[in-house]
């Protein structure tokens, strides 16, 4: 299998970086990646999101890729806004797959499985890992 590394990859676009979350496209694999660094307030959380959307609108983003790794937790608002407003805005623009990448933290799991049954019901495939790079290949995989 070939490793791709989307930090190394100098076609790598910068959408939004700001010191609660970096917000990349590679405009190759058309992957939308939001890093989270910390901890982001309602309108910060939803700036990234929104930064990322808007960008899909004029390149295409198949896969999206979050890292919340290190993102504090999200409220209840914020998650059913990405869920009910976001989501369903990403799949009309073509994304195809997402996927998480975090530390296995039980309040992350929680808030991921609350996402994964919303786009189970969309018709988007969601998974989580705990590397990158595997998320990655499960995006190139067709």
């Amino acid at each position: 299998m070939t490793q791709i590394n989307l930090e190394k990859d100098t076609l790598l676009k910068e959408v939004l970086s700001t010191d609660y979350a970096l917000v990349t496209y590679n405009p190759v694999l058309k992957i939308g990646k939001v890093e989270w660094k910390g901890k982001a307030s309602s309108e910060e959380y939803q700036k990234a999101i929104i930064s990322l959307i808007q960008h899909a609108e004029k390149h295409p983003v198949h896969y999206y890729l979050a890292d919340i790794s290190k993102q504090s937790v999200v409220s209840p608002e914020d998650r059913k806004w990405f869920e009910n407003i976001m989501v369903p805005k990403a799949i009309g623009l073509g994304l195809k797959k997402a996927a998480v990448v975090f530390n296995g933290n039980v309040f992350k799991k929680y808030y991921v499985n609350m996402i994964l049954q919303v786009t189970g019901k969309l018709g988007l495939s969601l998974k989580m890992f705990n590397k990158e790079e595997e998320a990655v290949q499960w995006f190139l995989k067709e």
